[in-house]
C-alpha cells in the first residue's frame, strides 16, 4: 500500500512540477499566451469541433487529463541564445576558457559549444513555441467563421472577437468569438444553362440524383458534391476533355426574401489555339486501340520493339521477347478496345495491375487517334518487378519453455513462374534454443517450419466464373501447403496444413474470400510430457492426490510428495476414474475436478484432423496507412467435418472407444464456427484518434466431435486483446484462469482507445478493454463457472484499463502499454472492482503497430 501511495505521489509531484513551470517564460512584455478559444453562436457556446477548425490560432497542445502543455514546457527549457550564453559562461570567470583549452583542447571545447547549441535547438524543435495572441490572426479567424457559416446558408452572418485577459495569471489570455447567424437562405428555384447537346442529354439522365434540391437550406458542400458527381458521370460516359472546372453555379439572392435562385452553368469545351481560344461542343470519345508495353523502363524509352502480340484486340509490345502469356495481361485490363472512354476503367486497370504483384505501379496515358477525330489510343506502360525477391531475418528471444532461443526466417518470392503472372512463395523458418530440461542440452530444442504458396491471378474452376466474378474484381486462386515440426518443445507437435482459397474484390472497399478447403493435421509425439508442460494442472493434480490419500511411491518426497510423470499421474487418474480404488477417499466434487483434468489432457494431447470450408466477407474503408478515419467490418462462417463425415459414411469408418469415427486412425473434427468484428476510427481535435473494436465468435461442435480443437478455439488476454491479462490467462467465465492455457469456444471482446500526440513522433493512449471467453455446448461445459448460460453471465466480462506510450517510425509503431485489472470476474462477487488496480499486478505489453 505504501509503495502504491509513493508512486501516486511521485506522478502527482511531476505533474505539479510541470504545471508550476513558468509557461510564459518567453512571452514578450505586453503580449499574452493564448490559453483557450471559445465560440458562442447566438449566445450559446459551441461544443462541436468543426467551427474551431477554422480558427487560425489554437492554444498549445495539453496533455490529456493533466491539462499540462508539456510541449511548451520542453520548448521553454531551451536557451534561445545558446551560443552567446556559452561564451558568457566562459567569460564569467577569468582564465576559465584557458584552463578548459588546456584540459580538453580547443577542438573539444568548440565541440562542447556546438553540442550545447544543438541540444537547445533540439529542445526547440521537439517542443512547442508559445502561441502568442495575435490581433491579425484573430481578425482572420473572424473572417473564416463568417465564411464557414455562409457556406451553411447564413449569408448575413456576423462574427466578432474579444481578448479576455486572465486576471489571476500574468501574460495569459483567452479569445472569445461571438457569431450571429441571422436567418438562413433556402434554394427556391433551379435553372439550367448547358451548351453542349451531349452534356445536356447525359445530365437529364441523372438529374434526379442531384445533391441540390429545391426547398432545402443552402449548403456549399452540396454544390461541391454535385460538381464531383457530374464530373465523374461525364468522364465515365466518354467525355475525355471534361473536368470539374466546367461546372459552375450562379446564385441570385437580391430581393428574394432569403431565397436563392440557382442556375447550372456548363459551357462548351474551350480549346486553346495560339494566343486565342475557341469553343466547340463536348463530344463522346471511343478508345480505338489499347497498346501495352510489357517491359518498359526509362532506359528502354528510345529503343525499338523486338516482339509484339495481338490478343482479343489488344496489342502487346516488348523491347525483348515477351515473357507473359497475353491473357494474363489482358485479363487485368478494364480498358478495352472499341469501348467508350471511362475514368472508371482506367482506375480499375491501375488497381488490377497492382494486384498482380508482378509489375510496379503502371503508367496509363491517352492520345487522340490521328485517323479518327473522336477516337483515342490508350498506352499502358508496365515495368516488371524483379523476378526473384529474397528476405531473411534473425532474432533472439526468451520464453518460459525456452530460456534462450535464436529464431530465423527466410522467404523467396518468384514472380511469373508459369508466364501467367503467377507468384510462388517459398518460406521457411524456425528456432533453436535451450530448454528448462537439463537433459535436453543447450540447443536441444527446435521449432522448424516451411510453407509453399502458389497464387494464380484468376479463378481456377472447371466452369467459367466470369459472369459471377468478372475480371475487374481482381480474382485470384491461392494454394498453400505447410509443415511445422517441434522437438523437445511442449508435446513435440507436428502440424501439417493445406489450403485452397479463392479471393476477389466486388468493390473498392470489399474483399471476399472462399476457402474451398482448409486442412490441418496435428500430431503430438510426446504426449507423456503433458504434465511437464501444463504445470497448473499438474500442481492441482498433486493437491488432489494428497487430499484423497493416494499412496505415493517416492518415499524420499514424503514431506512434499509429487506424482511421478508420466507413470504415477496416469496411475492416479486410472485409480480414480476407471478402477475407482476404494482406498482413495474421493468426494463427488473431487471426482468431477479430476475428471475435468483428465478430459482436458485428452483434448489438448489428442491428434486432430480438421477439414474446413469457410467464407469471409470484409469491408474496409481505409484508403492508406495514413488514413485516420475509417471503418472495417468482417464476418466469417466456417464449417468443418462435413466432407469427412460423408467419406466416413461411404467407407464405413470404425469408431474409437469414445464413439467417434476415425479416418486414418484420427477422429476428425466437426463444428460450425461464426465470428464478426467491427473496427471504427474517428479523427478528433488536433488529429487525435478515438478507436473502437467489437468482436464476437462462437464455435459449436456437433456430429463426430464433442469439443473444438485447441488450435481453432478462442483465448483472451494479451497485447492485442484484453491488456490487463496475459495471453491465455483470462477465463473461461469466472474460473479465474486456473490453467496454463485457458481457451473456450465462445468469445466476446470490446475495446476502446483514445490516441493522442505527446510530442512529435511520441504518441500516447488511454484504453479500456472488455471481454472474456466461455464454454457453450461443449464437453467441458459441465462447470457453471466456465459456461455462458445467458445474459446474466455478462457480469463475468473482464475489464482492463490503462495507458500506453508509442513511438511512430512512420512505417511501423513501437508500442508499450500498461494494463490494470479493473473488473476481475475470477474474484468472488462483490470483490471484483479495483482490487488489483496497481502497478504490482499490472500487465506490461510490448507490441508492434496498433492493436486494432
Amino acid at each position: 500500500m505504501f509503495q502504491n501511495l509513493t508512486k501516486v505521489a511521485f506522478i502527482l509531484g511531476v505533474a505539479l512540477l510541470l504545471a508550476s513551470c513558468n509557461a510564459v517564460k518567453y512571452v514578450p512584455d505586453g503580449e499574452f499566451l493564448l490559453t483557450d478559444n471559445t465560440i458562442n453562436v447566438d449566445g450559446e457556446e459551441v461544443k462541436k469541433n468543426e467551427p474551431y477548425a477554422y480558427l487560425t490560432q489554437r492554444p498549445n497542445t495539453k496533455f490529456p487529463l493533466l491539462g499540462v502543455p508539456i510541449g511548451l514546457h520542453i520548448y521553454n527549457l531551451a536557451d534561445p541564445k545558446p551560443d552567446s550564453t556559452f561564451q558568457a559562461w566562459l567569460d564569467k570567470k577569468p582564465r576559465r576558457e584557458e584552463r578548459l583549452v588546456k584540459f580538453l583542447s580547443r577542438k573539444q571545447l568548440e565541440a562542447l559549444d556546438s553540442s550545447y547549441i544543438k541540444f537547445n535547438q533540439f529542445l526547440q524543435r521537439a517542443g512547442d513555441a508559445p502561441v502568442i495572441v495575435s490581433e491579425d490572426r484573430n481578425e482572420k479567424s473572424v473572417t473564416q467563421l463568417e465564411r464557414y457559416y455562409a457556406s451553411l446558408g447564413y449569408f448575413n452572418a456576423e462574427a466578432s472577437h474579444q481578448v479576455l485577459k486572465d486576471s489571476s495569471k500574468e501574460k495569459r489570455a483567452q479569445v472569445l468569438y461571438d457569431v450571429k447567424k441571422y436567418k438562413p437562405y433556402f434554394i427556391d428555384s433551379i435553372a439550367y444553362n448547358i451548351s453542349s447537346p451531349a452534356v445536356d442529354s447525359l445530365f437529364k439522365l441523372s438529374k434526379n440524383e442531384s445533391f441540390i434540391k429545391e426547398g432545402e437550406q443552402y449548403n456549399r458542400s452540396n454544390f461541391v458534391n454535385e460538381i464531383d458527381r457530374l464530373t465523374i458521370e461525364f468522364r465515365n460516359s466518354g467525355m475525355y476533355y471534361f473536368d470539374q472546372d466546367y461546372v459552375t453555379f450562379k446564385g441570385d439572392t437580391v430581393n428574394t426574401g432569403h431565397k436563392a435562385n440557382i442556375t447550372y452553368v456548363i459551357p462548351d469545351r474551350r480549346i486553346p489555339s495560339g494566343d486565342t481560344t475557341y469553343t466547340e461542343p463536348f463530344k463522346i470519345y471511343t478508345v480505338n486501340d489499347v497498346r501495352v508495353v510489357t517491359d518498359y523502363t526509362f532506359a528502354n524509352n528510345n529503343k525499338t520493339f523486338t516482339d509484339s502480340i495481338t490478343h482479343n484486340g489488344y496489342k502487346l509490345y516488348g523491347y525483348e521477347k515477351i515473357k507473359y502469356r497475353p491473357k494474363a495481361i489482358t485479363d487485368a485490363l478494364s480498358i478495352a478496345p472499341d469501348s467508350i472512354f471511362s475514368d472508371i476503367d482506367r482506375n480499375l486497370t491501375y488497381n488490377q495491375i497492382s494486384d498482380l504483384k508482378i509489375f510496379k505501379y503502371p503508367n496509363i496515358s491517352y492520345q487522340e487517334d490521328p485517323q479518327d477525330s473522336l477516337g483515342l489510343i490508350a498506352t499502358i506502360l508496365l515495368t516488371p518487378q524483379k523476378k526473384y525477391t529474397l528476405d531473411t531475418s534473425f532474432d533472439a528471444y526468451t520464453s518460459a519453455l525456452q530460456p534462450f532461443g535464436i529464431g530465423f526466417s527466410t522467404s523467396l518470392l518468384i514472380r511469373n513462374i508459369f508466364r501467367g503472372a503467377e507468384t510462388l512463395q517459398l518460406s521457411g523458418g524456425g528456432s533453436v534454443g535451450s530448454s528448462a530440461d537439463r537433459n535436453v542440452g543447450f540447443f536441444g530444442t527446435s521449432d522448424i517450419g516451411t510453407n509453399v504458396r502458389l497464387s494464380f491471378p484468376r479463378i481456377l474452376f472447371p466452369l467459367n466464373t466470369d459472369k459471377f466474378i468478372p475480371k475487374y474484381m481482381s480474382p485470384s486462386t491461392n494454394l498453400s501447403v505447410g509443415l511445422n515440426l517441434q522437438n523437445n518443445i511442449g508435446l513435440d507437435r507436428q502440424n501439417y496444413s493445406g489450403k485452397f482459397n479463392y479471393r476477389w474484390k466486388p468493390a473498392k472497399i470489399r474483399t471476399n474470400e472462399f476457402d474451398l478447403f482448409d486442412i490441418q493435421y496435428v500430431r503430438n509425439l510426446n504426449v507423456d510430457n503433458y504434465f511437464n508442460v501444463y504445470q497448473s494442472s499438474y500442481e492441482r493434480l498433486n493437491e488432489l492426490a494428497i487430499a484423497t490419500g493416494y499412496d505415493f511411491s517416492n518415499e524420499q518426497m514424503l514431506d512434499s510428495p509429487r506424482l511421478a510423470i508420466p507413470g504415477e499421474t496416469d496411475d492416479f487418474l486410472n485409480d480414480v476414474l476407471i478402477n475407482q480404488d476404494p482406498d482413495l477417499n474421493v468426494t463427488d466434487e473431487q471426482f468431477d475436478e479430476i475428471l475435468s483434468i483428465a478430459e482436458r489432457r485428452t483434448r489438448l494431447s489428442e491428434n486432430n484432423l480438421i477439414f474446413a470450408t469457410a467464407f469471409t466477407w470484409l469491408q474496409d474503408t481505409r484508403e492508406n496507412i495514413f488514413d485516420k478515419s475509417w471503418t472495417r467490418f468482417r464476418w466469417k462462417l466456417a464449417s468443418a467435418g462435413t466432407i469427412l463425415s460423408g467419406i466416413a459414411a461411404l467407407t464405413g469408418a470404425e469408431e474409437n472407444e469414445n464413439g467417434n469415427k476415425e479416418i486414418g486412425g484420427v477422429a476428425y473434427s466437426q463444428y460450425i464456427k461464426g465470428e464478426a468484428e467491427i473496427i471504427k476510427h474517428w479523427t478528433l481535435f488536433d488529429n487525435n484518434v478515438f478507436a473502437t473494436r467489437a468482436f464476437i465468435g462462437l464455435a459449436i461442435p456437433y456430429g463426430n466431435a464433442n469439443n473444438i480443437p485447441f488450435t481453432r478455439s478462442y483465448f483472451a488476454g494479451g497485447t492485442n486483446d484484453n491488456r490487463g491479462w496475459r495471453a491465455y490467462s483470462l477465463g473461461p467465465g469466472s474460473s479465474g484462469g486456473v490453467f496454463d492455457f485457458n481457451e473456450a469456444n465462445f468469445k466476446l471482446a470490446f475495446n476502446a482507445e483514445y490516441r493522442y500526440t505527446i510530442l512529435g513522433a511520441f504518441k500516447g493512449a488511454f484504453f479500456v478493454d472488455v471481454g472474456n471467453i466461455w464454454n457453450v455446448a461443449d464437453e467441458l461445459s459441465d462447470n457453471p463457472e466456465y459456461n455462458f448460460d445467458g445474459l446474466q453471465d455478462l457480469k463475468e466480462l473482464a475489464v482492463a484499463s490503462g495507458f500506453g506510450i508509442r513511438y511512430d517510425f512512420g512505417f511501423f509503431v513501437l508500442r508499450f502499454d500498461i494494463g490494470f485489472k479493473t473488473h476481475d470476474p475470477g474474484r468472488p462477487e462483490g470483490q471484483r472492482w479495483f482490487k488489483d488496480y496497481n502497478f504490482k499486478n499490472a500487465v506490461y505489453n510490448i507490441g508492434i503497430n496498433y492493436p486494432f
